[in-house]
């Protein structure tokens, strides 16, 4: 009433703000859109190097094993040895391969005349060495293929240039392969054009346990090609790329494929070729601009709609995080109940093993300190392999760790008396606490009575995977075949009591573990063996109801 023309200006200032977050908005999406699309350019042009270069570090280690084995290659033999590789020059800017061995100053003369031998017009080294030189010299032996642009290569002494005897020194270092900085090609008789070069080491055997360096075999690139090629396997033209050894600096730069103009946002991504770390540049040039009719369109076209918009957005964003905070407290609670009856099930089996082991043991125990002793020491193996799950979360546990567990005393005191051997398997928890309890009756048999009782006698202990049941094809689950085996041990009486550990494995341990326990006393020793269920590691996941999980923010 007082101002009334304040309430049209005050609606076309919130119509005018509203429009104007709503522009903002847009043009941000659109800028972030655009940075995720150059992180996955960026991303795609680095695999693409990174290809590039690992498929030419596997040919470089397959030169390498080539010269590793045979003192002396010929050129026609490493001429079709490169030619079987069947290289793609063209298309990722390589040369070619070559050989470079490692000679003292002093070697040149034999290397000549032996290289000359089978290449009438190898050249001279160069640069040549100072006279009375003694250093090392790393001249091109060998280039495949060879054409008479790659012969310019031979005999280029590697370590006359700073930046290969770098990279050079580096794969010496390593063992294995290293790519070198900004070089400039031999070959080339003009312009300098930017190119590095990934070398390989060579090591052959001495006449003492040492090795000693043979050589290296490199491959050089020219970086504009290795780039493009990379470029159009990426499948992004509009993008603007510039490829930096190390860090980004002018200095720095090996090669770039810019854009016109210059750049509005750029985006950078670490590749590592052979070792060494260079750093893409992808760089893009926004032309778009808003023309007066769309902002006539946004101001008086979307503005009624923006604001329902936002309205439904934050009406239907509270319903999403009710129905989401609603389904967490669904979740946890799963969870509590699920962890309480896995914790109810886990006691009732610890305390049914308990009153079993008890049970029997009571039953074959000759007096108060035999049945204390035998109930002690079952009890402690109990809690060996408890101690073991828990440390494992309760989850699959390795068969190796298990048997260690239960036999730390004794290969403490015996040491190589006991043997392991096996691959990696797992079991799960129960068969774990079922399994130890019959290593420990082994064990305890055997330093009682058996071959770790007097001194020279062995228990070999080898496990192996075993096939899936043959009578349920259809079944994951498969098994372990565990052999104890003693020797040089006492001989083993015919006539014997059975005792609560042979009980034991016979009965309660084949029954938990359900498969055949075969358990043989013969006079030269003991041997049992057991099959135990392997088990594969699969995620825990609490069950829920897809269709409330389902939940699309909107």
């Amino acid at each position: 009433m007082l101002y009334p023309r304040a309430i049209p200006l005050l609606i076309f200032l919130a119509l005018t703000a509203i429009t104007a977050l709503s522009v903002f908005s847009i043009e941000s999406n659109a800028r972030a859109r655009e940075r995720a699309q150059m992180r996955e350019y960026a991303q795609g042009l680095a695999a693409a190097l990174d290809r590039s270069g690992s498929g030419f570090t596997s040919y470089l280690r397959a030169g390498a094993a080539l010269f590793a084995s045979v003192e002396e290659v010929s050129p026609d033999t490493f001429d079709s040895f490169v030619r079987a590789l069947k290289l793609n020059t063209e298309d990722s800017g390589a040369e070619g391969i070559g050989w470079i061995p490692v000679l003292e100053a002093r070697d040149l003369p034999g290397f000549l005349a032996r290289t000359r031998a089978s290449q009438p017009a190898y050249p001279d080294i160069f640069p040549a060495p100072a006279k009375g030189s003694t250093g090392r010299v790393a001249p091109v032996a060998m280039f495949a293929p060879a054409t008479a642009v790659n012969r310019r290569a031979l005999g280029y002494d590697m370590y006359s240039d700073p930046d290969r005897a770098a990279a050079m020194a580096e794969a010496e270092l390593n063992l294995r392969p290293a790519a070198s900085g900004r070089i400039v090609l031999v070959q080339k008789t003009s312009g300098t054009a930017p190119a590095f070069a990934i070398y390989m080491p060579v090591f052959r055997m001495g006449t003492g346990p040492e090795r000693r360096l043979a050589g290296f075999v490199y491959t050089p690139f020219r970086a504009r090609e290795f780039l493009d090629a990379a470029i159009d396997r990426a499948g992004q033209a509009r993008f603007g790329v510039r490829l930096y050894d190390g860090e980004v600096a002018t200095g720095h730069l090996l090669v770039a494929d810019t854009i016109a103009d210059a750049a509005r946002d750029t985006v950078t991504q670490a590749v590592t070729i052979a070792d060494r770390k260079l750093m893409l540049v992808i760089e893009h040039a926004d032309h778009r601009v808003l023309s007066p009719l769309s902002m006539v369109t946004l101001v008086f076209g979307l503005a009624l709609a923006s604001l329902l918009m936002l309205l439904a957005r934050l009406l239907t964003q509270q319903a999403f995080e009710d129905q989401a905070r609603l389904a967490f407290f669904e979740e946890q609670h799963s969870i509590r109940n699920s962890l309480t009856r896995e914790l109810n099930h886990r006691v009732k089996n610890t305390l049914a093993n308990v009153l079993s082991i008890l049970s029997l043991t009571r039953r074959r125990a000759s007096g108060l300190d035999d049945f204390a002793d035998s109930l002690e020491g079952r009890i402690r193996a109990l809690s060996a392999t408890h101690d073991l799950l828990t440390v494992t979360d309760w989850g699959t546990t390795p068969i190796r760790a298990v048997i260690e567990a239960e036999l730390q005393h004794f290969r403490i005191a015996l040491g190589d008396a006991i043997l392991l051997e096996g691959p990696e398997l797992e079991l799960a928890p129960n068969d774990a606490l079922s399994f130890g309890l019959a290593v420990h009756e082994l064990a305890t048999n055997a330093a009682k009575y058996g071959a770790l009782s007097v001194p020279g006698g062995k228990v070999t202990i080898r496990w192996s995977r075993g096939p899936k049941n043959a009578a349920d094809p259809a079944a994951e689950t498969e098994w372990a075949e565990v052999e104890w085996q003693e020797t040089g041990g006492p001989p083993v009486p015919g006539e014997r009591r059975r005792g609560f550990g042979t009980e034991l494995i016979e009965k309660v341990v084949a029954h938990e573990l359900r498969q055949p326990v075969t358990l043989d006393f013969a006079p030269s020793g003991v041997r049992c063996v057991l099959r135990v269920p392997v088990r594969r590691p699969a995620d825990f996941r609490i069950r829920e109801k897809e269709a409330d999980r389902r939940v699309k923010k909107p």
